[in-house]
């Protein structure tokens, strides 16, 4: 069983105290995982180590310490058969996301997912809801984009002809113990007591994750999905689909009566997908860049940015950076510093909560 590793940094959770993301919380079948705090805490005897907060989750602040998506999918193309099943290549069909599948099935001509384990599985239940409603989703897409390369639930219970040694027991662990191999065992000692640790762990945030909540970073299952996206046949049409039936990226409106440009949207988000300039006199947005987190929403005070009802998939094919507002830059007549006004502001924002705060301190306000 894999032991669930979290970054913090990582978590959009972490770039706001306003983020609404629960999106781990809400697919674990365990309860393995809960919002005790600001960020994420994980039961490592709960966790089955299926993988299905790794699938779901929209910056990768999760991961399986012994299975690697990436890996898998180049593993994965580099066969002939296009069959997965808990019992041959993952640890659990919850593992891969939308875009591995619609990647995968696109690449494959089709896919085979083998659900024929899930009914003796003490989650099989909760993760064939979540399965049920991912193929349904991943299928409309690939016809949206003119693939008739389907993926299926079909129940085949694949087995390993081959004698699997079972794990050994913990204690093994512990009487094979030398000093030639310490680091190797040292390593190990440490995964086994988190894997016997039967209680909620708190994740922290400190001064060393700092560089890290700064950097933009595309997700690699991102990168797997553009790559796989350059190898289909462009479609004739390119259709426009309810923005509800795609989970990880989105298209955004911006009402620019309502912005303040208060720069916390493309400051804050995790990949990039929202930028300015060096003038900060501008909003652009790239679709295919968003992971749909939600943050720049919730950070967004004067909620100018909203998720639009619709998406054009000739993004996955043309990808197109758009631009959301701009604005006029004029020098501040307090501080002379430059800043983005609005509704032709003469002051900065800066200047002007200073303002507001030695009016209330005067008593005049």
């Amino acid at each position: 069983m894999g032991l669930l590793n979290f970054s913090p940094a990582r978590c959009v959770r972490a770039l706001s105290v306003n983020s609404i993301c629960t999106a781990c919380v809400d697919v674990c079948p365990t309860g393995a995982i809960v919002l005790s705090s600001k960020l994420p805490s994980i039961n490592q005897v709960q966790c089955v180590g299926c993988g299905g907060c790794v699938a779901v989750c929209p910056s990768e602040a999760l991961a399986l310490d012994d299975f690697n998506s990436t890996n898998f999918f180049f593993s994965f193309m580099s066969e002939e058969e296009n069959l997965i099943s808990c019992q041959k290549n993952v640890p659990c069909l919850a593992a891969l996301g939308n875009e591995h599948l619609i990647a995968l099935s696109g690449m494959k001509k089709g896919l085979v997912l083998d659900i024929g384990h899930c009914s003796s599985c003490d989650i099989g239940a909760p993760i064939l809801r979540e399965l049920n409603e991912r193929v349904e989703n991943v299928n409309y897409l690939l016809e949206a984009i003119g693939l008739e390369s389907y993926v299926d639930l079909v129940d085949v219970s694949f087995k390993d002809e081959e004698t699997i040694e079972d794990e050994k027991d913990r204690r093994d662990f512990f009487k094979t113990f030398h000093l030639k191999k310490i680091g190797a065992y040292k390593a190990n000692f440490e995964r086994e007591i988190q894997l016997t640790t039967d209680e909620f762990v708190s994740q922290t945030l400190d001064s060393s994750h700092t560089q890290a909540l700064r950097t933009k970073k595309i997700t690699d299952r991102r990168k797997l999905f553009f790559t796989a996206l350059k190898r289909f046949e462009k479609p004739d049409i390119f259709h426009v689909v309810e923005a509800n039936t795609i989970t990880f990226t989105s298209q955004k409106l911006l009402d620019e009566s309502k912005c303040t440009a208060c720069e916390m949207c493309y400051r804050i988000c995790p990949t990039g997908a929202l930028t300015s300039d060096m003038r900060n006199s501008k909003i652009d947005f790239d679709p295919f860049l968003c992971v749909k987190c939600h943050l720049c929403h919730d950070v967004c005070e004067s909620e100018a940015i909203t998720l639009s009802t619709s998406y054009n998939l000739k993004e996955w094919f043309e990808p197109k950076v758009q631009n959301l507002a701009t604005f006029a830059v004029r020098p501040c007549d307090e501080c002379g510093g430059l800043f983005s006004s609005v509704a032709g502001e003469r002051i900065c924002r800066r200047c002007r909560l200073e303002e507001e705060e030695a009016l209330e301190l005067w008593g005049l306000q």
